[in-house]
């Protein structure tokens, strides 16, 4: 695929300005009524840019109408609830910045930063393998949670935003319900289709999700593939040494990742082809080996998981394209695309052979969580 000639820009490096005209007139506007309005009510961006906390930007949802009832998930920086917007199920991920005095000046305008680019990324996306973004809201001290002794309410600190609710859960814990099982030869290609068809959109935007694996993917309830969780995604640069360091998970990280050298999209690809056989084999990749040994194994031996030998060769094609160390010689997402499209899945691609009612041998050694 012929690259474009608009260039590549990171989102903590861009002006929002050329992203968002919505976000330029509140900005100005603000700006306008007053100059001297206190620092504290401005939210730096992360590239140079604010904007007023107390200006309504477009993205940004009314608390009153959001109901936050029990969490489904926690992580390093807050936690995910279910909920209800405007009447809509709805998925609600808190951020909390921390209690006063507990966190520098600088660490909470990190967050800030961090959540606003999330917050920018993910807004403009519209895709029916990418979570729905429905809104967001920083600081609001109308945040209310229903537990069963009542409502609580939330401190102002605490930012979130708000997405379709998909009731499938992630795609790992699908794959890990299925370990003993597997999937159906067209399960497997329907489920890397929806992956890709998600992530190819996301680079024709010019977006590097960063940080692709089984657990960020959610099902919905038909079981169609929907990536989420776009907190390390960024704008593409165009020079690729503006895109450095160790971003994303071990196991599903580039080789130039790991090594910290200068990437783009392609990383993203790598990961999809550990993805692929994620999917596939319903395992986990490189269960033997530490943290510390896969770095090391990826990047100077050149390991990758082992295909099984029933695996149709059109599937393990794409995983070892995808999974090259060379970044040039991967695909784009579009090729994947093309490539798993073109798979003939009606006779079951000799994933389970026939006569091994127990399912296939090459998946006798049980491993894994």
């Amino acid at each position: 695929m012929k690259e474009k000639n608009d260039g590549f820009m990171r989102a903590d490096q861009i002006d929002l300005k050329n992203i968002d005209e919505q976000l330029e007139r509140h900005l100005n506007k603000a700006l306008a009524i007053d100059h001297n309005e206190d620092v504290s009510n401005s939210v730096a961006t992360g590239d140079g840019a604010v904007f007023n906390k107390n200006q309504r930007q477009e993205w940004e949802i009314d608390p009153s109408s959001l109901i936050i009832k029990s969490v489904i998930a926690r992580g390093t920086f807050g936690t995910v609830h279910r909920g209800v917007y405007d009447a809509q199920d709805v998925a609600v991920k808190l951020l909390d910045w921390g209690e006063e005095g507990h966190r520098t000046e600088a660490e909470i305008a990190a967050l800030r930063s961090a959540f606003t680019q999330e917050v920018v990324v993910w807004h403009k996306l519209d895709h029916p393998n990418v979570t729905k973004f429905i809104g967001a809201t920083m600081g609001s001290s109308e945040l209310q949670i229903q537990t069963e002794n009542g409502v609580i309410s939330m401190p102002s600190n605490i930012c979130c935003v708000v997405v379709e609710y998909l009731p499938g859960g992630a795609l790992k814990s699908f794959l890990i319900k299925n370990r003993r099982r597997k999937l159906a030869f067209k399960i497997v290609v329907q489920l890397a289709l929806d992956m890709a068809r998600g992530l190819n959109y996301l680079h024709s935007q010019k977006i590097v999700h960063r940080d692709v694996k089984t657990e960020n993917m959610l099902l919905d309830k038909t079981r169609t593939v929907k990536i989420g969780d776009f907190g390390v995604a960024r704008i593409e640069a165009l020079n690729p040494n503006d895109m450095t360091g160790e971003t994303g998970t071990l196991g599903y990280m580039a080789p130039e990742v790991l090594n910290g050298n200068p990437y783009n999209r392609k990383c993203d690809v790598y990961s999809f082809g550990i993805c692929l056989w994620e999917i596939y084999c319903c395992d986990m990749p490189y269960p033997d080996l530490s943290f510390s040994e896969i770095t090391s194994a990826v990047v100077r031996q050149n390991a990758r998981p082992e295909i099984p030998r029933c695996c149709p060769s059109s599937v393990a094609n794409v995983m070892k394209r995808c999974w090259d160390a060379n970044p040039d010689k991967r695909p784009e997402m579009d090729e994947v695309v093309a490539m798993l499209e073109a798979i003939d899945t009606s006779k079951g691609g000799g994933m389970i052979p026939f006569d091994q009612q127990h399912g296939c041998l090459c998946f006798g050694n049980r491993r894994g969580p």
